[in-house]
């Protein structure tokens, strides 16, 4: 663990703090993802359809893109803040403790407010709540984590994330009849996320004696300010990062409504389907995640695994639009799943490496975790704008291949990493 008195990275870990780091992030993006899931694939969808069927494609799109300015600001807010945040508990954990508490209780409320509006409230609360974790959890990478660890960890940060969202969809399936209790079980699960993450990784040590950080309402609001000096692959990687994960949410979000609306299955038949697809999904991307991000590490490359990612995922994509069957969804969560699981083991690696300034590493990866949020929020978006201006999913498909193959003209670019 680094010394209280620098940000600097440690150079090694003992192995219990390894362990203990990679359980950390494995059982904290497992269960907050497998929360936000349950809600935010199968139950919201499915509660907006029984409310409001006639516009409930209107109206997930302006969820999501509510959601995605709350995800946004508090992102950005509370990375920068975690870095000058002073207490015995070190910078970061008391946001994540906390953090999951408020998404915990928001994401319950969710399954029983009575309309649109107060919904898309609990929803925007739910996202900062999240993001109080998110962003401190992934700025521990750059001040805890040796640089020659950090694909590894990144793995296990994707592996979490890709199971809970695989179990995520397979709970919400079996609560699509009765969605009360799936609410319940969504905020006790996302609750939980932050308080197992402080209490399994090392102790965070005190930063009470770090030197704190002095100045003007003024020098607060500029320390805000994005990185521009020597921050050109920084740029570059977010811009990548963005466009991937807006391709796999239009897909990934409204894979209900494509089986029901585009392919033609009834609620039953599609609960059905989303539990095999899920289950592909969990397998063949924690594969690709473990596997993928210590051989990143052992190599020294991060860009190999991002081209291999980007063509599955674009084939993915191709198969339910070629097929429109619950194959051919079917087969984009075992291909697409794949390739998705081979990016994620080293995204956050990536992001850690192509930082400008790792003294000020929260606020920049608070940035750069905005393309994540980004990506889930505003990938939907599209989908929907498609959806409500064609009256049909025809288009999205070619839409998400586009946008891949773009990304990784963008991430190619990056000249910081091989």
């Amino acid at each position: 663990m680094s010394d209280v008195t620098s940000i600097a990275a440690p150079k090694t870990l003992s192995k219990a703090d390894t362990v203990r780091f990679c359980a950390a992030f494995l059982i904290f993006n497992l269960c907050w993802m497998l929360g936000l899931q349950i809600v935010a694939a199968v139950l919201l969808p499915q509660r907006l359809a029984d409310i409001a069927p006639d516009s409930k494609d209107a109206i997930f799109g302006v969820l999501n893109s509510a959601t995605a300015l709350a995800s946004l600001v508090s992102n950005l807010v509370v990375g920068n803040l975690s870095d000058r945040t002073r207490s015995i508990f070190g910078r970061r954990s008391p946001w994540i403790a906390s953090g999951g508490v408020i998404a915990g209780i928001s994401l319950f409320l969710i399954g029983i407010l009575p309309d649109g509006a107060t919904i898309g409230v609990s929803y925007c609360v739910a996202m900062v709540g999240l993001n109080m974790m998110i962003a401190p959890i992934v700025a521990s990478l750059a001040d805890r984590i040796p640089d020659n660890m950090r694909g590894t960890m990144s793995a296990f940060i994707s592996a979490g994330t890709l199971v809970g969202s695989s179990l995520g969809q397979i709970v919400g399936a079996l609560f699509i009849t009765t969605q009360v209790p799936g609410f319940i079980l969504a905020g006790i699960v996302m609750g939980i996320s932050g308080l197992a993450a402080v209490i399994v990784w090392p102790r965070e040590r005190s930063s009470k004696d770090m030197p704190e950080v002095k100045g003007s309402l003024k020098d607060l609001l500029a320390s805000f300010r994005p990185p521009t000096h020597g921050a050109r692959d920084f740029w570059l990687a977010f811009v990548g990062r963005s466009l991937l994960l807006f391709s796999y949410y239009m897909i990934l979000n409204y894979q209900l409504y494509i089986l029901q609306d585009y392919i033609g299955q009834t609620t039953e038949e599609s609960a059905a389907t989303i539990s095999t697809m899920s289950l592909v999904l969990m397998v063949v991307s924690l594969i690709s995640a473990l596997a993928a991000g210590p051989i990143s590490d052992k190599i020294g490359r991060r860009k190999i695994p991002v081209v291999i990612a980007s063509l599955l995922l674009a084939i993915g994509y191709a198969l339910p639009w070629l097929l429109q069957s619950p194959l051919g969804m079917i087969l984009f969560s075992a291909i697409g799943g794949f390739g998705y699981g081979m990016y994620g083991s080293v995204d956050q690696a990536l992001n850690v490496d192509v930082l400008p300034n790792e003294e000020e590493a929260g606020k920049d990866l608070g940035i750069l975790n905005i393309a994540t949020t980004l990506g889930q929020m505003v990938g939907p978006i599209v989908t929907s704008a498609i959806v409500v201006a064609t009256g049909s999913y025809g288009l999205v498909f070619p839409t998400a291949i586009v946008l891949v193959a773009l990304a990784c003209v963008f991430i190619m670019m990056i000249k910081k990493v091989k």
